[in-house]
This record gives structure tokens, sequence and C-alpha cells, in this order.
């Protein structure tokens, strides 16, 4: 009876001190859990506040949210009094296996947290990189979506898009437009400038200020280069290049300015030869 007298007070010991172990981990757990979302919450509602991009917000609060999970179930662990330290090195194994896996996926990762970040460009902005050009469709964690102006989709990864260099043409309202005319040598060089000036100035759309400027710009082969420099806004830069470039071709034909074609100059020369004998 001695003996099962000494068994019932360790089990009894036993169950009063793992019982008070287990009532505050799962307190801690209970608690903890409620907290952290909303901390997460609260977290959210500031970077909306600050107007982080919303691609960006939601992965956010779903990596701080799983970190501090993470800390709580070990804090819970920790109460029930088991060692931590193999857990940890369980995690450290564990995230060094998977980062060698995801080698490729994580450099992407990383780059479009650093693209969502820094912004070099959004949704919607025209942009030229890694020897592409189109419109910002979607900004994804792993890639970027291009469409292009014959509505092609074009998957971008971030990791090398993020180091790439980019050219953005929407950051700015207005874009300087250049068009390149070639003229005959024989052409009144004041008149055709003048004409091109009377089309730029008199399409509502081509900006006063800066004002447009006409200028020979290189003595090329067959032609005079005569550049039109104007600006316009980036709305309507297409739209003012493929008219301009009627407008001014047509006045040309009513002025009888030529625009040459390339064309080389053929010299024949003949030489007598003395005759042979039979």
């Amino acid at each position: 009876m001695d003996d099962v007298a000494v068994y019932v007070d360790q089990l009894t010991e036993m169950v009063v001190v793992y019982g008070f172990n287990l009532l505050m981990a799962i307190l801690i757990l209970i608690v903890g859990w409620w907290l952290i979302g909303r901390f997460v919450n609260v977290i959210g509602r500031v970077m909306a506040k600050r107007e982080v991009d919303e691609s960006l917000r939601p992965f956010l609060e779903s990596i701080m949210g799983i970190m501090l999970k993470v800390v709580l179930l070990l804090s819970v662990v920790s109460v029930l009094g088991v060692p931590t330290a193999s857990f940890l090195a369980v995690l450290g194994s564990a995230g060094l296996a998977i980062g060698l896996a995801l080698q490729g996926s994580l450099s992407n990762f990383a780059g479009g947290v650093l693209i969502l970040t820094v912004k070099p460009f959004r949704k919607g902005d025209f942009i030229q990189a890694m020897g592409v050009s189109g419109t910002v469709h979607i900004i994804n964690l792993l890639n970027t979506v291009l469409k292009t102006p014959d509505n092609q989709t074009i998957y971008m990864p971030n990791g090398q898009l993020a180091g790439a260099t980019i050219t953005n043409f929407s950051v700015e309202p207005t874009r300087r437009l250049v068009i390149n005319f070639g003229i005959s040598y024989k052409d009144d060089i004041e008149k055709a400038k003048d004409i091109i000036r009377q089309e730029a100035e008199a399409d509502p759309r081509v900006l006063k200020e800066p004002a447009p400027s006409i200028v020979v710009s290189g003595l090329l082969d067959n032609a005079v280069n005569v550049s039109m420099r104007i600006w316009t806004t980036k709305e309507d830069y297409w739209d003012v290049n493929f008219a301009l470039h009627e407008q001014v071709k047509q006045h040309f034909d009513r002025e009888n300015i030529t625009i040459p074609f390339p064309q080389r100059d053929l010299h024949v020369y003949q030489h007598a030869f003395p005759a042979t004998r039979p």
C-alpha cells in the first residue's frame, strides 16, 4: 500500500505541475493568437494610410503573421518544458534546404519586393526594359506582366527586371518628339523649314512651350536632314507623330519639295584596246 501511495503522490504532483503548465500554454496560445491577428490588422491599416502598394500589403501582412505565430508556438513549447533547441535546429535545416531548392524563385521574389517598394514603375506605365517595351499590366511578386501595343503578353522575371535598366515613358506628363525629314540638296532649306514649322504650329496638340525647333541636323549621302523637335503630352505622342509625318509630306508635295530616295551614280568608262593579230 505504501508503494501505491507513493505512486499516487508522484502522479498527483506531475498532474499539478504539468497541468498548470498545460493550462498556461493554452492560455498563452489563445491570447497570443488573438493579439497577433489584431496587430496584423493594425499594420495593414497603417500601410493603407501610407499608400503602400496594394500588391505588397497582403504579402507583408502574411509574412509578419507567420513569423509572429512561429515565435508564439516556440514560446508555448518552451512553457510546456520541451527544449526548443532541437526545434530551432530543425527549422534552420528546413529553411536552408528550401532556400537552396528555390534559389531562382527567391531571387524573383526579392526582385518583386524591391520593385513594389522602390516603385520604378506602376501599373499602367509604358516602360522599356530587357529589350522589350509595353504597358505594365500586373506586378506580381515573382514576375511583371506587360502588354505590348499589338496586344501581346510578356512575362518578365522580377529578379532580372529589378537589376535591369528601365526606361519609364509615363513618369513625366510631356515628351519631346523628334521627326527627321530628308530633302534634296537642290531644294530651298529655308522653305522646307518654314513648311515644317507651319504644320507643327497648326497642330493644337503641339505645346507652345517649349517652342518647336526646326534645325538642319545632318548632311547625308543623298539628302539634307531637317529635324523637327516639338513637345506634346504623353497621351498625344503617337497620334502627333503619325499626323505630322503625313501632313508635312502632303505639304512638301504641294510645294514641290523633294524627299529623295537612296541612289547611286554609275559611270561607265570605255577603253580602246589594240587589235590582236590573226
